[in-house]
């Protein structure tokens, strides 16, 4: 294993989206989830990590120590055991196996940080382990994400959409269109603020500086692989990255996303593309051991 990284760092990231449904809410119709008190679109975390892994996921292509653990169609407790087959232990032998050895919990837990790189940057709940009262079932990883939130209220709309093609033989019998529904947004510019704890990273994962450099490229390029029409233009505008000269940071980290501000240029009409706000990063007296870097 690489040695971690031993800077904290903050970022923050613009994204916008046009013509299309950035993160859909199930339980709302799939409609663009949304702030109800102020009508500001929201994306979840977990959507803006499922990006970040994709990207990963396709650059790397299996390479040793970059596999993704959450990723579809493949049963979580299916890596699990790969931890199981290293240690030439099963499930059923766990609870000897752990007598006899106090630290199989460790040794579980670093196999599995080691060889999947979501686990080493996100941490994971590793179910089959918790099941079995292991206290690796859950590593807290360095790298955290908050929930995206559109710098402007957002106004979904409702698309009414044909089809040729009829789903059943007798419904052929009686019409010749299917009709759909699918919400949009026709413009919005999201802020996301994350961490990466290098404390995190020493103590519980080994989140290393060539992990950090393939996190920054995947969010800058996390769109790109990704693109769908249910969500329309996605693209990553801005990413400005924090760095401290220390493991536990020199500063807060809310006055450090506080010296970037986004603003609309005309106030008095729709946002429609990126180039009708304006983006401001203060780095000037900077709090002493901080650095300020538009990676973008």
């Amino acid at each position: 294993m690489m040695d971690a990284i031993k800077n904290r760092y903050e970022f923050v990231v613009l994204f916008d989206v046009e013509n299309g449904n950035p993160n859909g809410d199930p339980d709302a119709g799939n409609m663009p989830r949304m702030d109800q008190e102020t009508g500001h679109g929201i994306i979840t975390d977990v959507c803006i990590k499922r990006k970040i892994r994709n990207y990963v996921e396709a650059v790397c292509e299996g390479e040793k120590g970059y596999r993704i653990y959450v990723k579809e169609r493949v049963p979580l407790e299916r890596s699990d055991r790969e931890a199981y087959s290293y240690l030439g232990i099963d499930e059923k032998s766990i609870k000897d196996a752990k007598k006899n050895d106090p630290d199989i919990d460790k040794k579980i837990a670093q196999f599995m940080c080691e060889n999947f790189y979501d686990i080493r940057t996100f941490g994971a709940v590793m179910t089959t382990f918790v099941k079995e009262a292991l206290n690796c079932g859950q590593v807290r990883g360095p790298v955290q994400l908050g929930f995206a939130r559109s710098i402007d209220p957002i106004l979904p709309q409702e698309i009414g959409i044909t089809r040729v093609a009829i789903t059943t033989e007798k419904d052929a019998q009686n019409k010749k269109t299917e009709m759909g529904r699918k919400y949009i947004v026709p413009y919005a510019l999201y802020k996301v603020e994350g961490y990466v704890s290098a404390n995190l990273a020493r103590k519980l994962t080994g989140f290393s500086e060539k992990d950090l450099d393939l996190l920054w490229t995947s969010i800058i390029n996390m769109f790109e692989v990704d693109h769908s029409a249910a969500r329309g233009n996605m693209s990553v505008r801005e990413l400005v990255v924090f760095r401290h000269d220390s493991e536990l940071g020199n500063a807060p980290a809310y006055k450090l996303f506080d010296r970037v501000a986004v603003t609309r240029k005309n106030k008095d009409i729709p946002a429609r593309s990126y180039a009708d706000y304006e983006v401001m990063v203060d780095d000037g007296n900077l709090p002493a051991g901080v650095t300020c870097k538009r990676m973008i």
